[in-house]
Order: structure tokens, then sequence, then C-alpha cells
């Protein structure tokens, strides 16, 4: 009875089998008579298979340094790098073939084998299941037609997959594939899945990382070492003994590549440089190429940065302020022979704000703006040796009335008789006051913009201070002291050195164009000036052993301080202050930020590592030294067309006078 009863239940099952087999086949060849109708009416409508659409890759475009090193990737929509076909290694080649199409060679296009075979494993466990499309069908579903599961788009897809082998060749349609196909975790192509699960080029894979990326096509996330380690072992082992059964490795080979643990430990460990570099690079691509050619175009960008001075700017910055709540802080470093923007640093996180304080962030510039004066004065003939004024508490009447500027020093100390380059180092607001009204805000204003000042600067007399509208950019400071520098040439700074095309065509070349914009004569004088600042004045703090000039700058309130110095090899500037409010910094680690403290010490870290290894160099003497002579050979009068002495009544003995006179005039 009991077997009796077991074969009635054999028979049922047969007979429902049976019955499912007939009701599926009636219904296949339904669906087959409407699918030559529907042939009919998709054939003129199908997308045309035109080589160069075929070719058209949106790929990923690389940032590099100046040492050749990996800074950055930048993508729109799809992350990937274009890699030949023979670059590719073998084993994922064939372990793609085997896993994904394994009659690849020998059908052409569509594989009626693999369909019939998916066809009864469908009918043999009860349920329908998509299966059976080869490399091409899955290439012409990405590059034509859309994921859209119909019947409509299977008949579209394997007429284009059939005429795809016809136009085309099967190492072109595997190239392809290889580099289109999604990995997941945005890596499209293999190059880009090598490196965001591997850390490494697809040429440096060995056969069990091959067979991980052979795997994760069919189910990315299901299958991605990075989420489901266990899944992805899995599903390697299972590619690596197919490629076993179908003769492309030894079972011996693959029992070894399946003992090995997959590792992603080095998964995007690529260096990167500062986020605001990298942003302030993609934006000058993106002003000359456009958004898609940048985003999508295979961009090989070379930089100027220098990876070194990069992280010295970093430590430098994180070692000074390290305390929550304190300040944030920006660096520029340029070289003044070329240009060269060498680092380029801000204390932000990008993640949370995007805002570039180095290049974005306009602030006071205070005494900074002093060496500007000092240099439009010099044009005009003045020696800081040999040019006096009275170092005292000051109201300085303005052309059209109104109320006196009122001007004070910082300290409140007064000096008395004291000559241009004794004011600079005392950093003396009530000297530069004066000297400003007499060569006139538009001059020194002038010299701003020449030295390379790019924001704009107001006629005002309160610029001698930096009492500027809207203040200047890091980036602008450095670049203008890198003029003084570098003898009197400006060269506009540049971030990108050469931009390569995908096929390796340099459709960019930087070509620094040095311009001649003061003599070497009157930016020698300046340094001079300069260097005695750190040797004896206000950043002296800044001294690191090897010529160098700067000049420490802080704000009325405290608001910004600022220090930015120069050798023969880099110029460089340091801002520090709140970035979203003007919040005085009168108790940051307990002390008051003032440029001869924190930026003076950012700066002196950084340059310490920066000359590390430089021959220790002067600055050249001035070539013109006839005008060198003239200049500063014999004392140089006033001689802007108005009598001094005159001007200095107005302004109530506040004028440049002798060394004698301003003596008396103190008495």
């Amino acid at each position: 009875m009991p077997r009796r009863r077991k074969y009635n239940r054999r028979r049922k099952r047969q007979s429902f089998r049976t019955i499912g087999i007939a009701v599926f086949a009636a219904a296949l060849l339904f669906a087959s008579l409407i699918g030559v109708q529907t042939v009919q009416a998709v054939v003129h409508d199908l997308p045309k298979l035109d080589q160069e659409n075929y070719l058209a890759l949106g790929q990923t475009s690389k940032i590099y340094a100046a040492d050749g090193s990996l800074l950055a990737e930048i993508y729109g929509n799809e992350n990937r790098t274009v890699v030949p076909l023979d670059e590719i290694p073998a084993y994922l080649k064939d372990a793609t073939i085997a896993i994904e199409d394994e009659r690849f060679y020998q059908h052409g296009g569509v594989d009626y084998q693999a369909i019939l075979r998916a066809l009864a494993t469908d009918i043999s466990e009860g349920r329908l299941a998509e299966g059976g499309s080869t490399i091409t069908q899955q290439l012409v579903k990405k590059v034509y037609i859309t994921d859209e599961h119909s019947f409509t788009r299977k008949i579209v897809e394997a007429i284009l997959a059939t005429e795809l082998e016809r136009i085309t060749t099967k190492d072109a349609i595997l190239d392809r594939y290889l580099n289109t196909v999604y990995y997941g975790a945005n890596a499209y192509g293999a190059e880009a899945a090598a490196r965001t699960y591997f850390g490494k080029s697809v040429t440096q894979l060995d056969l069990s990382e091959c067979a991980t990326l052979a795997g994760l096509p069919q189910a990315p996330s299901a299958f991605s070492p990075k989420y489901d380690l266990k899944a992805a072992t899995a599903r390697r082992n299972a590619v690596l003994q197919k490629m076993a059964d179908l003769g492309y490795i030894r079972q011996s080979e693959a029992h070894y590549a399946a003992s090995i643990p997959i590792d992603v430990s080095n998964a995007n460990s690529t260096p990167t440089a500062d986020s605001y570099f990298v942003e302030y690079v993609k934006q000058q691509l993106i002003e000359k190429y456009g958004d898609k050619k940048v985003l999508g175009g295979g961009l090989r960008v070379y930089t100027t940065i220098d990876p070194r001075l990069q992280a010295a700017g970093l430590e430098a910055i994180k070692n000074t302020l390290n305390e929550a709540g304190d300040p944030a802080a920006a660096l520029v470093s340029i070289d003044p022979g070329n240009g060269y923007i060498r680092a380029m640093v801000s204390s932000q996180d990008f993640k949370k704000s995007q805002f570039n304080l180095a290049v974005q962030g306009l602030r006071q510039p205070g005494s900074c703006f002093k060496p500007f004066v000092l240099t439009a004065a010099v044009e005009e003939g003045v020696d800081p040796k040999k040019t006096y004024y009275m170092s005292k508490e000051i109201d300085i009447p303005l052309p059209g009335g109104g109320p006196p500027w009122h001007v004070s020093t910082w300290n409140y100390h007064y000096y008395g008789v004291s000559n241009l380059e004794d004011a600079m180092i005392r950093s003396d607001n009530t000297v530069y006051a004066q000297l400003i009204m007499d060569i006139g805000p538009d001059k020194a204003r002038d010299a701003a913009e020449k030295l390379g000042i790019r924001s704009y600067i107001p006629s005002n007399p309160s610029i001698a201070l930096g009492g500027l509208d809207q203040g200047v950019s890091v980036l602008d400071m450095s670049s203008a002291y890198a003029t003084l520098a570098g003898g009197g040439l400006y060269n506009k700074p540049i971030a990108i050195t050469k931009v390569e095309l995908p096929d390796g065509t340099v459709d960019y070349q930087a070509s620094p164009q040095p311009k001649r914009v003061i003599s070497d004569a009157v930016a020698f004088t300046v340094t001079q000036v300069m260097a005695e600042d750190i040797k004896r004045g206000t950043s002296s703090r800044a001294k690191i052993n090897r010529p160098a000039a700067g000049k420490t700058g802080s704000t009325e309130n405290l608001q910004d301080a600022w220090f930015v110095g120069y050798t023969p090899d880099y110029s460089t500037s340091v801002w520090i202050g709140y970035p979203d409010k003007q919040i005085p910094m009168t108790d940051v680690h307990g002390t008051s930020v003032w440029g001869s403290g924190f930026p003076v010490d950012i700066w002196k870290s950084f340059m310490l590592t920066a000359e590390q290894g430089l021959p220790v160099r002067d600055f050249p003497q001035p070539k013109d030294q006839i005008a060198f002579k003239k200049l500063t050979g014999q004392y140089v009068l006033f001689s802007g067309g108005d009598n001094p002495n005159a001007r200095g009544d107005a302004y109530g003995q506040s004028g440049r006078t002798t060394p004698d006179a301003a003596a008396g005039q103190n008495q």
C-alpha cells in the first residue's frame, strides 16, 4: 500500500510537470507568434550601430602631482579608465568568458544553445528565469538600449547583437565589454574596478583577483568583497572552478587561487592631494574644456603641486592649531622663478565646506600691505634707509574734507624720528600712513596690482594699513611677494603644467611668461627692508638660518592674522582667522593671535621642510647697478610734484623730513 501511494504521488508530480511543460510550450509558441509581429514593428526603430557612438566611452580624468604620483580621479556619473585589451591580464579575459559566456568565440552574437539550456533549467525548476545572454548582448544592452525587462527589448537586443558581431571583431567586443561593464562601487570597467577593490592597476592583478572581478557583473552588490566577503569568496571560487572545467587553468591552479584570502585592505589607497587644490584645478579645467570633457573625457592632468610640501603645510597647521574651537588657517607656497603653486592648504574639512580659504577667502591683510606702499615709494626714488618721518599718533586731513584720518601704532608706542626701514621693522602705522599720503594711494594700489594682487583695491589712504573693502586672497599675497622674490618679474600663478588627451596627445603645455613689472633694483631694495624685518623686527621668529624676507600682518580687533615671507626658492603666505564670521582671536590657546605669533610659527615649520636639502642662496644683486646706486647712493627728497614742506605743514608736521629737522620736531 505505501508503495502504491508513493507511485501515485510520483505520477501526479509527473502529470503536473507535463502540464507545466505543455503550458509553457504553448505560451512560448504564442509569444513567438506575437514576436514575429513585434519584430516587424521594432525593426524599423532599431538604434543605429555607428562605430563612432560605439567607441565613445566616458572616461575618468586623472590629476597628477609634480612628481608623477596620482592625486585624484574626477568623473561624472561613471568612474572609468579605458585600458586596451592587450594590457588586460589573460586571466581576467578567460575568467569573464568562462563565467559569463563560455561559447563567446563560437556564437554569432546570440547563443541559442545557452538559451535552450537556460530554458531547460527553467522548466525543470518550475520557474521562469532570464538567462543565456551573451557578452555581446550585455554590451548592446549597456550601450544602445535600456535595462527594461520586456520581450520587445530582448528581440531588439538579439538583433543588435547579431548585427554588432557582423560589423566588428570578437576582440573588439570583449575590449569594449571589459571597459564598459559595471563592477559595483561606482567602478565602470576593469581598471576602475581593480583600483576600487585592490588599489592597483588591472595590469597587476593575479589569478585570484581576476576571478573575483569576473564574478562581480552578475550581481555587483551581492558579490562585493567590500560588503560580503563570504559571498565574494564563494563566487570567486565558482569562477575559478569554471575556468578549470573549461581548460583555461589547471585544477591545481584553481585550488591554490581559491585558498588565497581576498584582500581589499589597499582599496582606494591611491594618494590624494588636499581636496581644495584638486577642486581648484578642476574648476580651471572646466573653464577651458567644459564639464563633459573634464568629467568624462579621460584627461591626464599634470600639476605643479609637491606632495611633500603639501603634507608639510597640513602638518604645520595641524601642529599649531590643534585644539577644539581653534580658528582656521590657509597656506599657499609659490616658486618665484615660474609661478608654480607648490602647496595649497586649507585646514577646513572639504566634506563639510567646499569653500577654498586659500583662493576664495578674501580677508584684510593688515600690515602685510605695507611692502606694496614701500614698493611704490622706492619706484619714486625713495631710499628707505635715508627717508624719515615722525613716529607719533596723528590725525591726517583727507582730501575733500570730512573727519581726519586718525592713526596710531598697534602697541601705542612711538619712536620719534624714524626712517622707512625701521618703521617697517616695527610695523609703524603712523609712518606708513604719512608715506601713502606723500606718494598717493593710486600709486600704492598700482604697485600692489603690478606685483600680483588681483582682487579689487580701493584708492584710499587706508590701504597702507591693509584697509581693503573686500580683502585679498592667500594665493594673491603669495604671488605678489613672489614677484619681489623674483627680482621684480611677475609670473602668473600656475597649477597645471600639462594636459594630455586619452590618446596621449598633449593638448596644453604650461609656458611661464615672466613679466618685468618693477626694476630689479626696486625689488632688491624692498627685499632688503623685509629681510631686516626677519632679522630684528616683528617677524624675528621666522628665522630659518638662510636669507629670507617677510612681513607680519594683523587687523583691527585681531580678526585676521598673516605672515607672508619668501626666500629665493619659495614665497609662502599664511592666514589665520575664523572663516564664517569676523571673530576677534583674543583667546586662542590662552593668548591673542598676532601675525608675529601662530602665522609665523606655521610659516617657519613649513619653510624648514620646504628648504631642506636646497643650497643656501642669497637674493641676487640687481643687474642694473647704476639704477640701484642712484636709488640708494644718495638722499632723495620727495619728488612727487608738490612741496613736501607745504604738505608736511598740512599734515601738522607729519610729512617727510631730514633727520635733523625731524629731531627738531621731536623736541
